[in-house]
């Protein structure tokens, strides 16, 4: 991202949500510039995965848009107003000419959370490349409201079984090493880790550094220690 996008972003910010929620955003920001770099990677092999997938509460819904028009102006405002419009708009517009899928989770009809899956190719140069039936996992946002709620579960264990019906091989996906939120999702769903690894991008070539010192934190230990969704618990879990 270029610095006058980095303004642009925290400007709309501010005007947003004041000087004190801006500087707190800042804050998190520079600790993701200075220990971002260590990114945990998590695949599923979508055959394995059993048919069909866990039902959701009827409250909820999910919706896949393949095109910007699919997607009604309140919803678009919502998506892009959490940073830069502009940016944002601009983001969607380019995924979307990628072929990328928009998934949109809703409940009782408003928008609570969404995500990004591109098939065969990735966004931006990554650390291996992809068949043509392998599909990439990205920006997966929850909004605040109803953060807590297992959104993340219920979004991404949908677009997995989806994906596996329609006869894709294995998914993608990556957290940063800081995101704690993030690891723990993906350790609640099907995804399991393929490994740690630091990319870097030098004279236009992009270098990726797979790093076997340390093992990162294991994102299943932290989802243990969450609520699994009800829909996910065994019998003998439920309260008598």
């Amino acid at each position: 991202m270029s610095i006058s996008s980095s303004i642009s972003r925290f400007t709309a910010y501010s005007k947003r949500n004041g000087l004190r929620a801006t500087d707190q955003r800042l804050g998190l920001a520079t600790k993701r510039t200075l220990f971002s770099s260590r990114m945990v990677l998590f695949y599923c092999d979508l055959s394995t995965l059993s048919s069909p997938a866990t039902e959701m509460p009827a409250s909820l819904k999910v919706e896949r848009h393949t095109s910007q028009t699919e997607i009604s102006p309140h919803e678009l405002q919502e998506i892009t107003s959490f940073w830069d419009p502009e940016l944002a708009r601009r983001r969607i517009k380019e995924r979307f000419e990628l072929g990328a899928s928009l998934w949109i989770i809703k409940s009782e009809d408003n928008l609570a959370g969404y995500g990004w899956t591109l098939q065969g190719r990735t966004v931006e140069p990554h650390y291996f490349p992809l068949g043509p039936d392998d599909v990439q996992f990205l920006d997966f946002h929850v909004f605040p409201k109803f953060r807590g709620r297992a959104m993340d579960w219920f979004l991404m264990t949908h677009i997995l079984h989806r994906l596996a019906a329609d006869g894709r091989a294995r998914a993608f996906g990556e957290a940063a090493e800081w995101n704690k939120a993030s690891l723990a999702s993906f350790g609640m769903t099907s995804f399991r880790r393929l490994g740690w690894a630091r990319k870097f991008t030098i004279l236009g070539r992009t270098l990726v550094h797979w790093d076997t010192s340390a093992p990162a934190p294991q994102p299943q230990a932290a989802a243990k220690r969450l609520p699994r969704p009800a829909a996910n618990r065994r019998p003998s879990e439920e309260k008598a």
